[in-house]
């Protein structure tokens, strides 16, 4: 019941109005992210599979229907129709961890009308928060750099426990290693990532008698070293960790979760090395984002991990996306909105990449443009025109693509960087003007 009524009322009211009309025309929508949003040289899209699972297996059930017979706004013919509803239009959408740019089409669904105007809000509720979390997770493994992990702890954070998954999800996607999210590690297939609290250190008689049991009871453990006195702690791991490798094992790690981190961190490390420990690595976390973790390397901080969890979770300093789904085409010809400060462009849309990568182009489907289409049919006549995308390889490639942009795009200050050029074809832009 729970997914199917994923719907904003007025997609119901309308649908009813378009069957006793006789509007069930086949139309087409554009999903696409208006421009400009602050804070963002580029996107991250996310969200593309679970869009298609869910028109997949979309339907009505009985006690959905009895719900919405209740609320006395439907027919009986209505109620009929959706006890028999399935989704049978085609998809075409950017590939799944594409870096993408407000203003162009993202995915594009057409289908009878009112199969097409009834997926809009888990469409866009869907693609508009993973696409948010994965633009704000990309720009932290920049922030991090190459060779360190980033790991989510969003989930105590998170805005509902569906949110905290999905975080997950799109965070792993656009390169993170890892999460504490159990759940989204079982689902999803995420490695799962914890060290300790500080309530563990304090449930025992000492700091270090806490260490040693941790140390014992994990394969791979990492020791937060701050409850205290953090010196004093990393001196109680030290001295943990040279009892573990006289043993055969090793300290994975420690983690700092306080202070002037950068300032502790080199402090930690020198008291390590010095210790004869240069293996252990140390764990940074505390209200971090990519903000945040520049500012701690700029200052000399030292860290091979990251743990990220509010700022991520809920994108703290872009905590919305407007993407939006509109309608651009049906049996009558190209549609086009004109409201002020909120036009859409008309027709079926196609997008091109240049070679270089360094500019994309918004035409017609049927338009031949020089570069790459981004846009590809992943759904026809209802049904996936490709399997689910193995998520571990999709990360692998958004990492790539991240370190390979150029420097103008990884930059963190908006004011340093000029926008990517996203421009409209001349065919489409006569298309524009006439109507």
């Amino acid at each position: 019941m729970r997914e199917s009524l994923l719907v904003d009322l007025y997609e119901l009211t309308m649908a009813h109005s378009y069957l006793k009309r006789d509007l069930n025309d086949r139309a087409t929508f554009a999903y696409f992210v208006r421009p400009p949003v602050t804070n963002r040289s580029f996107l991250v899209f996310a969200g593309l599979d679970q869009v298609l699972s869910h028109l997949e297996r979309m339907s009505f059930s009985s006690d959905a229907l009895q719900y919405l017979g209740g609320l006395g706004l439907f027919d009986r013919a209505f109620l009929q129709y959706l006890e028999g509803f399935r989704f049978t239009g085609d998809v075409w959408a950017v590939e799944e961890g594409e870096i993408v740019f407000p203003g162009e089409p993202l995915l594009v669904v057409s289908a009878p009308r009112v199969e097409a105007q009834l997926v809009e809000t888990f469409l866009l509720n869907t693609l508009n928060f993973q696409t948010l979390v994965g633009s704000k997770a990309a720009r932290i493994v920049l922030a991090a750099g190459r060779d360190s992990t980033a790991v989510d702890f969003s989930a105590r954070r998170d805005h509902g426990a569906d949110a905290a998954v999905q975080v997950a999800r799109a965070a792993y996607l656009a390169g993170f290693q890892g999460t504490s999210n159990v759940l989204a590690g079982a689902l999803m297939g995420i490695p799962v990532v914890g060290t300790m609290a500080h309530s563990y250190v304090m449930s025992f008689p000492d700091e270090l008698s806490s260490f040693r049991a941790f140390a014992e009871d994990h394969p791979r453990p990492v020791l937060l070293i701050d409850t205290y006195d953090t010196l004093a702690g990393a001196a109680n791991a030290a001295r943990v960790a040279k009892e573990l490798r006289s043993r055969g094992r090793e300290l994975a790690g420690v983690r700092l979760d306080s202070g002037d981190l950068a300032a502790v961190s080199q402090a930690v490390r020198n008291l390590l090395d010095s210790e004869g420990l240069p293996e252990v690595d140390i764990f940074v976390s505390g209200d971090l984002d990519e903000y945040r973790i520049e500012r701690f390397r700029f200052a000399g901080g030292v860290a091979q991990g990251y743990g990220v969890g509010t700022r991520l979770g809920v994108s703290w300093d872009v905590p919305a996306l407007g993407g939006v789904y509109k309608l651009v085409q049906d049996s009558a010809g190209p549609r086009m909105k004109r409201s002020p400060g909120k036009v859409t462009l008309p027709g079926r849309p196609q997008v091109w990449r240049a070679e270089d990568g360094l500019r994309d182009t918004v035409g017609l489907a049927d338009e031949v443009l020089p570069g790459r289409p981004l846009l590809s049919p992943v759904m026809e006549r209802g049904v996936r025109a490709w399997g689910s995308p193995e998520l571990g390889e999709l990360r692998r490639q958004v990492r790539a693509t991240l370190f390979a942009l150029p420097e103008h795009l990884r930059s963190l200050a908006p004011e340093e960087r000029p926008s990517y050029p996203v421009a409209i074809s001349d065919r489409l832009r006569q298309l524009v003007q006439r109507l």
